[in-house]
């Protein structure tokens, strides 16, 4: 056995709320890695829905890993919702045109970067993760957290803004972890090893 066909929209029998995300995906600048997954009250459609203000015009990229555990209602907000700050107002006169089209001549809006989400990352019901956070692998995000800078692997972070709770394992572990990238392993390998990446005992995993 090698596990479900990652190219399989709906890994669930007869569940359709619950998807391998990358085969539902249509936007270019959503990159998304094998077997990670989406879970929608409603319709998993929805996940295109909450990646706000993603507009081609402005490029920037949501890139998610492998094996990542995605619920509902989770909000990625991208750099088309940012607004000038350092002007006297923060209103965004350029876009209705009508003789206000030249506001942002020589000025731009900011910036802050893709959204970059690891490998084997959970990412907790209704988590809202901002522009210019990477999330490190192994990482788990708690529900309702507003994720607003970088997470380090295999910590857990909740609250708003986005706190360290505590680390998932000691520092040695993490580094045999990062350098283990199991979800790197073709899937033959990784199916022999589920007893072992399901139990706490990294020994048996590098064994």
């Amino acid at each position: 056995m090698t596990g479900p066909n990652k190219n399989t929209k709906f890994p669930l029998a007869n569940y359709d709320r619950l998807c391998f995300l990358k085969n539902i995906v249509k936007n270019p600048n959503i990159i998304i890695g094998d077997y990670t997954y989406y879970d929608d009250f409603e319709n998993v459609e929805n996940f295109e829905k909450n990646v706000k203000y993603h507009f081609d015009f402005v490029g920037d990229k949501l890139t998610i890993g492998k094996f990542c555990m995605i619920a509902s209602d989770v909000k990625f907000i991208m750099n088309g919702a940012n607004h000038l700050t350092d002007s006297l107002t923060t209103y965004p006169f350029a876009i209705f045109g009508n003789g206000w089209e030249n506001a942002m001549d020589g000025k731009s809006y900011p910036q802050k970067g893709d959204i970059n989400i690891g490998n084997d990352v959970w990412i907790g019901y209704n988590a809202t993760i901002m522009a210019g956070v990477t999330v490190e692998d192994g990482a788990i995000i708690a529900t309702n957290a507003t994720v607003v800078k970088d997470v380090e692997p295999y910590s857990i972070v909740g609250g708003n803004p986005a706190k360290e709770i505590k680390k998932r394992f000691s520092e040695e572990t993490i580094s045999k972890l990062l350098e283990l990238e199991w979800w790197n392993w073709n899937i033959e390998k990784i199916t022999k090893n589920i007893q072992n990446l399901t139990d706490n005992q990294i020994d048996k995993l590098i064994k």
